[in-house]
């Protein structure tokens, strides 16, 4: 009996040692790292918080070099940029009140009243047409067939002459329309030479036109004058429709 009792510590105390060891040598491997979770959803956005208090001023006198520390000093002027492109034009605003009225003005000259003869009563316009299809003979005075206006007659369709009758500033014009070459003076015994206008065409319709504003004394006249310069001979023969109209009127009359 007391063998078996000293038999059952004997194996106790082997347990004990056994089971002493296997927590040192016998303990598993580590297992594998878990994988990680997905993000949760952002939460709610909180309440607005309350505002703030208002800055509280200063009181009492500002103490001026304080605020300079504040404040840098003042650069140097920048140089001027480029100008930038012209703005839209505005809309016209309101019109404005009416101004003082200004101050009088000097007293006018008497020039007389009345009177046919009244230099500021003259009057001369005339205004004539050459319809002939031939070519206006070289070297000659152009006539007319055709007269538009004429006051108070001082022109003669017939010789192609304006005389004048009432001194003055006048202003005489031409316009040729033809399909050949037209070469024309506006001559008068008011000027030293004539004044010459050429057009050279090549079948088809041109217009040459010219004009003169000439000083006059009465009895003295003014003219249209055909002449050659480079035309071809077979241009003097054409016969195909032409049309001069020669107009003059007075601008001002001689006081």
């Amino acid at each position: 009996m007391g063998g078996y009792y000293g038999l059952a510590v004997l194996v106790g105390v082997s347990l004990l040692l056994t089971t002493g060891q296997c927590d040192v040598d016998c303990r598993a491997t580590d297992g594998q790292a878990g994988e990680a979770g997905t993000l949760g959803r952002d939460g709610y956005p909180g309440a607005k918080g309350e505002k703030g208090q208002p800055a509280v001023m200063a009181s009492g006198p500002v103490d001026a070099s304080a605020l300079l520390r504040l404040k840098g000093e003042t650069g140097n002027r920048g140089l001027q940029g480029g100008m930038g492109p012209k703005g839209y034009q505005g809309h016209l605003g309101a019109a404005g009140n009416p101004g003082k009225p200004g101050t009088l003005g000097p007293e006018g000259k008497n020039i007389g009243h009345g009177g046919q003869n009244s230099p500021q009563q003259a009057r001369s316009a005339f205004s004539v047409i050459r319809t002939d299809n031939s070519y206006p003979p070289v070297g000659q005075v152009v006539t007319f067939q055709t007269t538009v206006v004429n006051t108070p007659a001082d022109f003669n369709a017939a010789t192609g002459h304006f005389t004048c009758r009432a001194a003055g500033v006048y202003y005489f014009t031409f316009h040729s329309v033809a399909k050949v070459s037209v070469c024309l003076y506006i001559a008068s015994n008011a000027l030293t030479d004539k004044l010459g206008f050429c057009d050279y065409n090549r079948n088809i319709d041109q217009v040459l036109s010219g004009g003169v504003v000439l000083q006059l004394t009465v009895g003295q006249r003014v003219w249209l004058e055909s002449f050659r310069d480079q035309q071809r001979v077979t241009e003097f023969r054409d016969t195909n429709e032409k049309q001069i109209i020669f107009s003059g009127f007075l601008l001002f009359s001689n006081p």
